[in-house]
């Protein structure tokens, strides 16, 4: 694709860095933002800058956060007693937006995978022992994706928190196994929720 002006391809070539932005859709993303007065255009930059420089993540659960602890940690109409262990931060948003769930998260940043080079130690489950050990927590609901990897990181926090009484339950295998979490239709993923089963009838 030759363009008239430089300036306009390195711009291009920005937008084709994120995920799904083919080189026509960044096109379009381009002149869009040229028809556009500067001062849009400058508030547009702006977001994009403050939000990588001062975004944090929740010293609590690790999801994203204005404030060293999130908004839905710091919510008292949560339960603070169930926590929903995720894989990421999209996740999260997928189980909120079905409304089902009312208590708080834990993100792991991933989940164990040793043919892509991920173990226990790169994922915050020594935090998720310590908020079970020291907040008195009811119930674990693991929300991972239904793979082989999600069920590998079931099996190792259930055996890491073996002796803690604390109940173990996982999202309802509405999901097709070895898909994605992510992906799920809002129904689908609400209904797996709403009907947690005991973790012990899917991992052995």
């Amino acid at each position: 694709m030759q363009l008239p002006s430089s300036l306009l391809e390195n711009a291009v070539a920005q937008f084709t860095k994120l995920p799904g932005i083919g080189k026509k859709t960044a096109l379009r993303l381009v002149l869009h933002l040229l028809k556009q007065p500067n001062n849009e255009v400058e508030l547009f930059g702006e977001t994009i800058t403050r939000m990588r420089n001062e975004i944090k993540f929740c010293q609590r659960c690790h999801n994203i956060s204005d404030g060293d602890i999130c908004s839905i940690c710091a919510n008292s109409m949560r339960n603070q007693q169930v926590i929903c262990v995720v894989e990421n931060i999209r996740d999260v948003i997928a189980v909120e937006t079905t409304q089902q769930f009312h208590g708080t998260y834990h993100v792991l940043g991933g989940i164990i995978s040793p043919l892509d080079g991920v173990g226990p130690d790169q994922l915050t489950i020594e935090s998720l022992v310590n908020r079970i050990e020291k907040e008195a927590v009811e119930e674990l609901v693991f929300a991972l994706s239904p793979n082989i990897q999600g069920d590998t990181t079931i099996y190792y926090i259930q055996k890491k928190i073996s002796h803690l009484a604390c109940r173990v339950t996982t999202i309802a295998r509405g999901i097709a196994f070895g898909g994605e979490l992510e992906y799920a239709d809002e129904m689908t993923l609400a209904r797996s929720i709403a009907n947690r089963l005991p973790v012990q009838q899917y991992v052995k």
